[in-house]
């Protein structure tokens, strides 16, 4: 005791040592014994034991609301800490599902590759076959400027999209063309032009192969992208689906 009454409390520490003393006193003060709750039970005709009692129920009943408050600490805590998992969860899956679609979208970028190397092939060939057929064509000077301005809007398309168009506009202008060499069977006995022929036909034959491997990707992609909820991933990050390759493959007359 006499260490206790000895010691020093700091000054910064005083005024609450006072505010707990001033608050334990009071509630001292305010307090009742069981002896002078009996009492005066008494005074109004309660018998002692109803009165133990009663401070039993009361001790009961606040330690139910104790265990009842503990429980709902600990479910807001529960409640609490499965907000965080599930947000981690839904973040991680996020990624997950974003690379997934990232890797498919590539694969329809280096298929969609592959066919615009072909038909940057045949759109090369052209020239070829203005150089081999211009003297016997040059009274269809409508077929040639339809070759040259179909391949000069390929060169200059940018998108897919783009190059898709004018890839329609290169078939129809080959079309007419081959439409011309079956009328004219004297270009068949053109070495060169029969070179170009057996190219041109290999080369629409890559396109078709290329196309079909295309169009199986943008299927899968596009499918991947419509499903629940890999579409919302797709809308947050801007994916798009992709349109498919249906242009119809141009045939190439046979040389006998």
């Amino acid at each position: 005791m006499n260490d206790a009454a000895d010691s020093n409390i700091p000054e910064r520490l005083a005024p609450e040592v006072l505010e707990v003393a001033s608050r334990l006193y009071q509630e001292a003060i305010d307090s009742y014994s069981i002896a002078e709750l009996q009492e005066a039970g008494a005074e109004v005709s309660i018998p002692p034991e109803f009165i133990e009692k009663a401070i039993a129920e009361i001790e009961k009943q606040r330690q139910l609301e104790a265990i009842a408050q503990q429980k709902a600490t600990q479910l807001k805590s529960g409640l609490t800490l499965g907000g965080i998992v599930f947000a981690v969860v839904t973040v991680l899956w996020t990624i997950v599902t974003y690379n997934l679609i990232s890797a498919r979208y590539q694969q329809t970028q280096a298929s969609w590759s592959q066919v615009e190397n072909q038909l940057q092939r045949r759109a090369d060939l052209i020239p070829n076959l203005l150089a081999v057929t211009q003297a016997q064509a040059q009274h269809e000077q409508q077929i040639i400027n339809l070759l040259i301005e179909s391949r000069e809007q390929f060169l200059q398309a940018n998108s897919a999209s783009e190059k898709l168009v004018a890839n329609d506009e290169m078939n129809l202008a080959i079309g007419q063309f081959n439409q011309y060499v079956v009328s004219q069977p004297q270009l068949g006995y053109s070495p060169a032009f029969i070179g170009l022929m057996y190219e041109l036909a290999g080369t629409e034959n890559r396109i078709a192969t290329e196309r079909q491997r295309y169009n199986q990707t943008v299927q899968e992609y596009n499918q991947y992208l419509q499903r629940f909820p890999n579409s919302i991933v797709a809308a947050i990050f801007g994916f798009e689906e992709k349109p498919f390759f249906r242009a119809e493959n141009t045939q190439v007359p046979k040389i006998e």
